[in-house]
């Protein structure tokens, strides 16, 4: 009886660490792909501040610098875009993760509660063949006293 008791606590325990470790998983995929993500983002306007000051040191007389005003003007502009489009993104994965965090602690509250439902069958069979073994026992002492 004790080596089925502990075959099912085993059992619970690899079925309650199954989700946290789909959890793990999870929460380091989305690290992974929010690093790689930010780690683009930064080459990316590190390139243009590059090409801006590049630009800048090329700049020789007054109608380089107007030009290179113009082009700033329109460098911000790409520059506002760019940031835009970065945040919806970084939403867009962030959303994703909260999807998947949510579909992982429902399952983890599904197998929760089953496993609650088990162990309470475990322990009112337990109880059972306790409650069984007691009468016969019971019975008998009462008939050897007889």
């Amino acid at each position: 009886m004790q080596d089925k008791m502990f075959t099912n606590f085993t059992e619970q325990t690899r079925g309650f660490f199954e989700p946290m470790r789909k959890l793990n998983g999870l929460m380091l995929d989305s690290m992974e792909k929010m690093t790689e993500f930010q780690l683009e983002s930064m080459k990316r306007y590190t390139q243009m501040g590059t090409e801006r000051m590049r630009e800048a040191s090329e700049v020789k007389d007054a109608d380089d610098m107007r030009d290179f005003g113009t082009r700033q003007t329109e460098m911000l502009n790409e520059l506002s875009k760019q940031m835009l489009e970065d945040a919806q993104s970084m939403t867009e994965l962030s959303m994703q993760f909260k999807s998947e965090m949510e579909k992982v602690f429902a399952e983890l509250n599904q197998k929760a509660q089953e496993q609650a439902k088990a162990m309470g069958q475990s322990v009112q069979q337990q109880a059972d063949q306790a409650s069984g073994r007691s009468s016969k026992t019971s019975s008998q002492s009462s008939r050897k006293n007889s």
